[in-house]
């Protein structure tokens, strides 16, 4: 591929991931792309054939960053630090394709491969965070059963996934208010009841800045 065939998928991608976070991409077509971008249908059909085609291109940058963000830090051990970082991060990723969560159900009903990846990442967020909470507990930092681990991680993968369509029906947000930010501080209250000693007061500062 050409750098400037490179150049102008690369700037489809961008205006259609825009469009889409903006409108939802059920309401976006391909012409409206195109007349975004001030190019030919044609043009940008040689480049994708269908809007599905640039759906999961989007999905694919998506879980390749999601997927770094999974890594559970190696060769030392865990810190409450490590699961503000992971919540942090993962859910920059759905702000920047909140497409994908907002527009969830109709999204995996057309495509099965997209909902089985989908699907993958959820439960790489869920394996994550038990594997944090784990490490947390073995440094005598969290006080859990194995049950109530796996209990509290999949309520972080529900969160994360879910966040946006909930606080879709919710009232508007007050001015200034990051409702993201506000799912990083559901997330991280929900672990504050496990956690001991200076951990939990640690996290107690970090959720504040949430709604500072």
């Amino acid at each position: 591929m050409s750098l400037r065939a490179r150049r102008t998928r690369d700037r489809i991608l961008e205006a259609s991931l825009r469009l889409f976070n903006e409108q939802g991409a059920p309401h976006v077509t391909t012409n409206d792309i195109a007349q975004e971008l001030g190019i030919s249908p044609g043009n940008l059909h040689y480049h994708f054939r269908h809007k599905g085609d640039i759906v999961a291109e989007l999905f694919a940058r998506f879980r390749a960053r999601a997927d770094a963000i999974l890594a559970v830090p190696a060769g030392r051990g865990t810190n409450v630090e490590d699961v503000w970082l992971f919540l942090h991060l993962l859910f920059e990723q759905v702000r920047d394709h909140r497409f994908l969560f907002r527009d969830l159900d109709e999204l995996v009903s057309r495509d099965r491969r997209l909902r089985a990846s989908l699907a993958d990442v959820v439960d790489g967020v869920a394996r994550t965070a038990g594997d944090l909470f784990r490490g947390l507990r073995a440094a005598g930092e969290l006080r859990a059963g194995d049950e109530e681990i796996d209990a509290l991680a999949q309520s972080v993968a529900m969160t994360v996934t879910y966040w946006l369509s909930y606080r879709a029906l919710r009232p508007s947000p007050l001015v200034g208010e990051d409702p993201v930010g506000r799912g990083v501080f559901q997330a991280l209250v929900a672990v504050a009841p496990f956690l001991r000693g200076e951990s939990r007061s640690l996290l107690a500062g970090l959720s504040r800045r949430y709604l500072e």
